[in-house]
């Protein structure tokens, strides 16, 4: 099947008209489930892009999960199917993502007129329309994926990684409304190029003057203590009325209609002039006919001042504008030097003008305005008939003066120049796992420099975890936990979430009404966009790329099954995560100690030896004689088989002059940020350091960075020409210099250790997770917590995704009873150490000076390295979660890959000072592995024995007292 179309993406073809990619046709009933279990065995489907036989849809899709794409009045996606659980994750439309330019909002794509956002049928779908004012379909490319940089692979990593991964490319092409969609006259937002005089969003009623009917009990326009908020039958009055300055030329309410059922005592806008009132008002319960089947009545009606007009609808009786009863409208009369024009528009669709009058000179001047439930002839008269209780809500009320003619025509001009720009939206999905990626691209075609103020590259209506009436303080609402997201723009954290803080959030939908939750706080609407900024100036003829937003559907709530989803995502899409080198950390710079360390290393086995903190490695010293020291010893390693790297602090230090630290916004002085300082990375420091570790790496040759305190995303509140302007570009520059920086390494072959989670950006690892000061508690001690921070910290980590750590000298205290030095003296321990790193597939920093201190360490370390490389690739494979480590009993983990050889291992700690002799029942589903199993015992004789039916099995075990044993499993042939 052909992936790739013979279109080049030159600017010139792409944008001189639409494009229509070359995609397999497929009907969606086509386009189902592989049977079997991907994270056991994948998918024998390659993810395509296919197109419906009526070339209304187009859909990505490969055996796990399938996006829909509507291609017609306007391209939206319409759903996204976990085909794994046969469940749809979207309730909603929502647009292709939001663009903020020159401070004008864009939506990309979408479609809009959906009546209930709790779910979406086909019928739904056929009545939507384009939103006019929103970026339009022009076509699609059908590609391969690429790769973000290059992975340079000089070392172990896991069998099969590949880059970039396989998969497909889509991108969608989309291009400016012409002139400037509706802000014609008639069509114009409210607030477009008027004069706001006053707005009103009704936290209270100080300003108004309030009637509600007498008739009964119980009548109100503050119902519940909620200001604006209608309680009151059909047909009675109950309005709030408000003065209005002459110059006043538009006044706009909106209105969710509730439960109202009246006809011309519907809540509406009424302007009260010196002769007349004119009053617009939604006829919630007379007019159109009613449609059981969606909850929908009747249209809109004016009082001219003479006599009543209803709106009949449009000449065809399908096409009428038949009011929604779960959502919002909006109502606004406007007064123009040619008339009186009456307009009603659902909330976030096109203004319709419904009524047109003669102007209004002859009706003295305005005075007031009055929003509510009025009397036809908009005052306070009641029907003989009251009619059924209701409610409705008047959610705010604005005035707005003259149009101003001059700034309209600046709007018209920069409209039309927008028609050089072009938004192209990208997909990638991956074959053989439920995962894809997006993100954006703005090509500026046009002469002019566009200020990229905002974007949002991901905006999905997910159907919610579940339906909490309540919300109350000190509760979380639990988020939908179907999907994970999380950028490439992740930073300050050792896990994704608090990483992703500044990208992905999870928000209540203004638009989803009929939601359970009273207060309509549901966390159910996904948007993925920075904090703050971009604030990018994109030049003519470039083009600007968002962060990229990676998606991974779950098919479970199980948690070990969750994380097994998202290290498989992590090996897929970072697969430079699998490096996983042994690394002795030196404490000296020393020529004749970082030699025997190499030598040391080079003899036991490992791979790798850097220059730690506190050894007085500078990489920011240009002096020749100091990179010439550094380049001699680098290539003393490279001949010994050893790969040697260094560290180099850039966060948690304060940089003089202060003016070279970021400036907190809070304060407008550096300090109190994440770390305390941070230098600003666009600062004269920041790129003079980053200059001078460039310059250390090309002339040394170093290939391992441990790069301490990394950008934490700290905002920085100074302007720093020429590569930051202020603020609201701060933190999106200096990601851009760290993430070049990191790739620049990246495709050197630098083995990158970060504390932080910049593994998408071309991190190898980032600390498994533990407290530095537990390095200086009593040995035995440590053992236990080495355990149990692994454990803890390999639900959504790789084992080569997290470092740990083993003081072989003394570190942040704790004296000689913290410490392995004297090495022989502590064999035992240090062998326990390496067993519970090693036995787990985790690399630790082993800090100090040596390996080893005689003959005897010496074989040890090297018994266990051989172990462990001669099992490397099970070991270095995702973990199984058994028993975690608590001093009193046994702890043990299962490593599991059904791609190798041996698709599983168990290994088994005893941290007692007794023998433990019994039966452990092992779950080898993952492995793989079914009916039959063969099994060896710390290398024993090979037992064959039969799986039950949930594929477990009991295993026979003794492990000595305070030892340990593994179990390696394959398959019987």
């Amino acid at each position: 099947m052909a992936r790739c179309l013979a279109l080049p993406l030159l600017f010139s073809l792409i944008f001189a008209l639409p494009l229509f990619g070359q995609a397999e046709t497929a009907h969606e009933s086509q386009l189902q489930a592989i049977p079997g279990d991907w994270l056991i065995q994948a998918p024998d489907v390659q993810a395509e892009v296919y197109v419906s036989p009526d070339g209304k849809d187009l859909f990505l899709y490969n055996g796990l999960i399938r996006r829909r794409f509507r291609l017609q009045p306007n391209l939206a996606c319409v759903a996204f199917d976990d085909l794994m659980s046969n469940r749809s994750l979207l309730r909603a439309v929502r647009p292709e993502g939001q663009l903020v330019l020159d401070g004008k909002s864009w939506n990309i794509g979408g479609l809009v007129g959906q009546p209930n956002h709790a779910y979406l049928t086909e019928a739904w779908l056929q009545t939507m329309t384009s939103d006019p004012d929103a970026l339009q379909f022009l076509g699609y490319e059908v590609g391969e994926p690429k790769e973000r940089f290059p992975w340079k692979r000089v070392r172990h990593h896991a069998p099969g990684a590949q880059w970039p991964p396989k998969g497909v490319h889509l991108r969608l092409d989309f291009g400016f409304p012409s002139g400037i969609g509706r802000q014609e006259r008639a069509l114009l937002e409210s607030s477009d190029s008027r004069p706001l005089i006053w707005r009103d969003e009704l936290q209270n009623l100080k300003a108004w003057k309030l009637h509600a009917s007498t008739r009964m009990a119980g009548i109100s326009i503050h119902n519940e203590g909620k200001p604006g908020e209608i309680k009151a039958p059909a047909n009675v009055a109950v309005y709030a009325e408000r003065p209005l300055p002459p110059e006043t030329r538009l006044v706009e309410v909106k209105i969710h209609p509730g439960t109202d059922r009246s006809a011309s005592w519907g809540p509406g806008l009424a302007l009260v002039f010196a002769d007349r009132v004119v009053k617009l008002n939604l006829r919630t319960g007379a007019g159109g006919p009613y449609d059981g089947s969606t909850g929908q009545f009747g249209d809109y009606g004016l009082w001219t001042g003479t006599g009543e007009l209803l709106d009949q609808g449009r000449s065809n009786d399908s096409d009428r504008s038949l009011l929604a009863m779960d959502r919002p409208y909006r109502l606004r009369i406007r007064l123009e030097a040619d008339g009186v024009y009456a307009e009603a528009a659902p909330e976030k669709e096109a203004w319709r003008t419904i009524f047109e009058l003669a102007e209004a000179s002859s009706w003295g001047p305005l005075q007031a305005v009055r929003v509510g439930k009025m009397d036809k002839e908009g005052g306070s008269r009641d029907f003989q008939e009251a009619g059924e209780w209701g409610r409705c809500l008047i959610e705010s009320v604005a005035a707005y003066g003259e149009l101003n003619e001059e700034e309209l025509q600046r709007k018209r001009s920069a409209a039309s120049s927008m028609q050089q720009a072009k938004v192209s939206v990208h997909y990638e999905l991956y074959d053989g796992i439920p995962a894809l990626s997006k993100w954006l691209e703005i090509h500026n075609g046009t002469q002019s420099v566009i200020e990229v103020d905002r974007f949002r590259c991901e905006w999905l209506a997910v159907v919610e975890h579940g339906s909490r009436v309540e919300t109350r303080k000190g509760v979380v609402l639990p988020r939908p936990a179907s999907l994970h997201v999380e950028t490439n723009y992740a930073f300050g954290g050792f896990n994704h979430p608090e990483a992703n803080r500044h990208a992905v959030f999870w928000k209540s939908d203004p638009e989803y009404l009929s939601q359970v939750n009273w207060a309509r706080k549901t966390p159910c609407l996904l948007v993925v966009e920075p904090t703050l900024g971009p604030d990018f100036l994109l030049q003519p003829g470039e083009v600007f790329q968002s962060f990229r937003a990676f998606e991974l559907v779950h098919d479970s709530t199980e948690r070990e099954r969750r994380g097994l989803a998202l290290r498989r995502m992590y090996r897929t899409l970072a697969p430079w995560v699998t490096e996983n080198p042994l690394i002795l950390h030196v404490v000296s710079t020393k020529p004749e100690t970082v030699k025997s360390a190499i030598d040391q290393a080079a003899e036991c086995g490992f791979e790798m030896v850097s220059l730690s903190f506190g050894s007085g490695l500078s990489m920011e010293n240009e002096r020749p004689e100091n990179l010439a020291k550094f380049r001699m010893l680098s290539d003393y390693a490279l001949s010994k088989g050893i790969h040697l790297g260094g560290y180099s602090l850039l966060s948690s230090r304060r940089i003089r002059p202060d003016t070279d630290n970021c400036v907190n916004p809070e304060t407008g002085k550096p300090g109190g940020q994440t770390h305390g300082f941070c230098p600003a990375l666009a600062s004269h420091w920041g790129q003079e350091y980053f200059r001078k570790l460039t310059k250390f790496f090309s002339e040394t040759g170093f290939l391992q960075f441990t790069h301490d305190g990394s950008y934490p995303g700290d905002f920085d509140a100074a302007s720093r020409p020429p590569l930051q302007r202020g603020l609201d570009d701060s933190q999106w520059v200096q990601w851009q210099i760290i993430s070049r920086y990191y790739q620049w390494l990246r495709a050197r072959g630098v083995y990158l250790r970060v504390p932080d989670y910049y593994y998408l950006q071309g991190g190898n690892e980032c600390g498994m997770g533990y407290r530095e000061v537990n390095w200086s508690l009593p040995r035995a001690q440590q053992v236990i917590h080495t355990r149990q921070n692994i454990y803890d910290g390999s639900w959504e980590k790789t084992p080569s995704m997290g470092w740990m750590f083993v003081p072989l000298t003394q570190y942040h205290g704790g004296g000689a009873a913290a410490t392995i030095e004297p090495l022989d003296a502590h064999l035992d321990h240090y062998r326990r150490m390496l067993a519970s790193n090693l036995g787990l597939g985790v690399q630790a920093v082993y800090r100090g000076f040596r390996l080893y201190d005689t003959p005897r360490v010496r074989d040890m370390v090297m018994e266990q390295v051989r172990w462990f490389k001669q099992h490397r690739d099970i070991l270095e494979s995702d973990l199984i979660h058994g028993r975690r480590a608590d001093g009193r009993d046994w702890d043990w983990m299962l490593h599991v890959n059904p791609d190798l050889e041996t698709p599983g291992m168990l290994v088994v700690y005893n941290p007692t000072q007794q023998i433990i002799q019994r039966s452990l029942e092992v779950d080898l589903y993952y492995t793989g592995l079914e009916d039959r199993v063969r099994y060896s015992i710390a290398g024993a004789a090979p037992v064959e024995a039969r799986l039950d039916r949930r594929f477990r099995l009991k295993l026979p075990l003794r492990v000595e007292a305070e030892d340990w044993t593994w179990v390696q499993f394959e398959k019987v042939l």
